[in-house]
């Protein structure tokens, strides 16, 4: 059990699952042969570089790792969003004061059918949908979020 060969082993797990903490990882290793301490695998994860996601471990560089992560869409809605208006094919959503770009990001991040692109000021979000029919859903939708 080399130290460059766990290593290359850790970058493979971490690459190909999603890895949320250092027992799952921990484990992963012990089924590919390597028993190894909290305090090797801290060591490790260090001189790797890895970060951690919202989804976990990951390399630098990779998809994963440069993802923000965010509280859930229901979580924010119920703290930020004051109200939810219609307009057409288009949603208007007031927030507090400064709350608009992570509730537009959360939103985005849901891709929702109805949603074909969001705007996002400082207290509003612009949400464009492709009908009206599409805005009414998505206007209920969002109200759910707010009744949770």
């Amino acid at each position: 059990m080399s130290k460059p060969g766990r290593q290359k082993v850790i970058l493979e797990i971490v690459e190909n699952g999603e890895i949320a903490s250092q027992e799952e990882l921990a484990h992963a290793l012990a089924r590919r042969g390597f028993k190894v301490g909290q305090a090797t695998l801290s060591r490790d994860i260090h001189e790797l570089g890895l970060v951690k996601s919202g989804d976990g471990y990951a390399v630098p560089g990779s998809e994963a790792a440069g993802r923000p992560v965010l509280p859930s869409v229901s979580r924010l809605a119920r703290e930020f969003v004051l109200d939810v208006r219609q307009a057409q094919n288009l949603i208007v959503v007031k927030t507090a004061v400064g709350s608009a770009q992570p509730v537009a990001a959360a939103l985005d991040e849901e891709q929702w059918p109805e949603v074909v692109g969001t705007i996002a000021g400082d207290d509003a979000i612009l949400i464009v949908t492709p009908d009206t029919k599409a805005a009414r859903k998505l206007e209920q939708k969002i109200r759910g979020l707010l009744a949770r």
